[in-house]
């Protein structure tokens, strides 16, 4: 999972993408890039961490032209540590291109001997992004046949890129000198959404994003979700090309967008995150009343942030207090995305703080949008009881997490996810709660995918083990778990 955002406009936009990332930091905290294009001159700066102390004053200095991307990383692929993969990344040929993505390439091992055999193209680093780049520069040349460059050719390089190209990405492009090409995988499984906007001089500005509030903050109007397997191309003069490039498109986006990884305040291919996490909250409930007596529980907490619309509607529909016993430092990064497991066992502390006051002698009843690894929740449970709490039930707004994301989220080996191969009885000894109670994948959907008809489906693999690129085998489970990054 990464945050993503290109936008071609008639003044700087610098200042337009940086904004962009600080609404986008959620997405990724390991490193961020951003790149502009002046004329047929790219200008970029990338760093470590995270967007507010990664720039300088001198840097946006340097960020000149009206086109331009940015990226936030949150590593699922290559090395975390890593300097030389903090996106964008860029080839000189043909024209030049500077990219970013967001998603998780799940054919690499084929495209690197490809790319290495065939192609003869040399990579710097295991980045799969790297690996898309190439790919892409590879087929725009083989389309390149006079001086200039026309949408009808990128979209016939796209089309290839689609050919060879497994997994999920949403894709934005820089083409020197012509304009900004964005796409998204066939299953539309990662998030991509265009808007538009004109200027005080009556030109048309356009921004590509992963999340709608991006759009909303920047005062631009909501032109559509990108389909599955679409592309547009926006000339450097505002000109908006589009065309469906994938063949045999499905809309199934990632169930994790809405239950954890984006803001309650977006709205993904035209479902309102907050409105699916307060009606997951709601079927959690239905839930919890099949499971257990509620007449005992004194109160309903969430662990903040994501969790609080769900714990919301669970207090709601069961009659029982809601009350906030954790108060979150914000000044800590999303514990689940941190990198290494230590790293995130140190950071729930400093993240969380028990307030004695609501728990002292109360049974209570905790809400999280869901328990992945276990680490956050078995402090939680601990914290919990450490602040006097008589009794603790643990709830996910989420299923069981059973099998590796290997889509573009860092959940790489079953033997880190607390659920692999054991009961809700054993997850709960685990976690020390007195009882565990989980979401069902079936009512999981229903409240996701409520009160619309365009998305049928959701991306689910890690819940359920259906791979909906077709192209996942045990072997290649395999591969991903020795090879996750560090």
């Amino acid at each position: 999972m990464c945050g993503i955002v290109g936008i071609v406009s008639s003044e700087p936009v610098n200042q337009q993408i940086y904004d962009s990332l600080l609404l986008l930091q959620h997405r990724g905290q390991d490193s961020t890039g951003i790149a502009t294009a002046e004329g047929s001159v790219f200008h970029q700066v990338k760093a470590r961490g995270q967007v507010r102390e990664a720039y300088r004053t001198r840097d946006m200095r340097n960020l000149l032209g009206n086109m331009g991307l940015g990226h936030v990383r949150y590593a699922t692929s290559g090395t975390a540590a890593n300097d030389q993969e903090v996106q964008p990344f860029y080839v000189n040929a043909p024209y030049g291109i500077i990219l970013v993505h967001n998603g998780n390439l799940t054919n690499t091992r084929e495209l690197t001997a490809e790319l290495f055999n065939v192609d003869r193209r040399h990579l710097n680093t295991s980045s799969d992004t790297e690996l898309l780049l190439n790919v892409l520069a590879t087929e725009l040349q083989a389309e390149i046949s006079g001086l200039s460059l026309e949408p009808e050719q990128v979209f016939n390089a796209v089309t290839r890129v689609y050919e060879r190209v497994q997994g999920s990405y949403a894709v934005i492009a820089l083409i020197a000198g012509y304009g900004m090409l964005a796409f998204r995988d066939p299953n539309g499984i990662r998030p991509l959404i265009l808007g538009k906007r004109v200027s005080a001089a009556g030109k048309d500005e356009y921004v590509v994003a992963s999340e709608s509030l991006v759009l909303e903050s920047g005062g631009y109007e909501i032109v559509r979700d990108l389909g599955p397997g679409e592309a547009v191309f926006i000339s450097t003069e505002g000109e908006l090309f589009s065309r469906q490039c994938g063949a045999n498109p499905r809309l199934a986006p990632c169930s994790f967008e809405f239950i954890y990884l984006a803001r309650p305040d977006s709205v993904l291919n035209g479902i309102s995150v907050y409105d699916a996490r307060l009606r997951l909250g709601n079927v959690l409930a239905e839930q919890i009343k099949t499971e257990m007596s509620t007449g005992d529980v004194d109160v309903v907490m969430p662990i903040p942030d994501s969790a609080r619309p769900s714990a919301m509607q669970v207090a709601r529909q069961l009659g029982i207090e809601y009350r906030e016993g954790f108060f979150k430092n914000r000044y800590v990064g999303r514990t689940f995305i941190m990198p290494g497991q230590a790293v995130r066992k140190r950071s729930v502390r400093q993240k969380l703080n028990a307030m004695s006051y609501e728990f002292t002698g109360k049974n209570v009843l905790i809400v999280d949008d869901s328990i992945v690894r276990g680490t956050t929740s078995r402090e939680i449970v601990e914290m919990a009881r450490s602040a006097g709490a008589n009794k603790v039930t643990f709830a996910s707004a989420a299923p069981p997490v059973l099998f590796p994301h290997v889509y573009g989220i860092n959940m790489p080996s079953r033997q880190e996810l607390i659920a692999h191969n054991r009961s809700t009885e054993e997850i709960s000894r685990e976690l020390g709660s007195d009882q565990l109670i989980y979401q069902r994948v079936a009512d999981m959907n229903r409240a996701i995918l409520d009160g619309q008809s365009a998305v049928t489906e959701l991306e689910n693999s890690c819940f359920t083990g259906e791979y909906i690129s077709g192209n996942i085998d045990a072997e290649y489970l395999a591969w991903v778990e020795a090879n996750q990054v560090s």
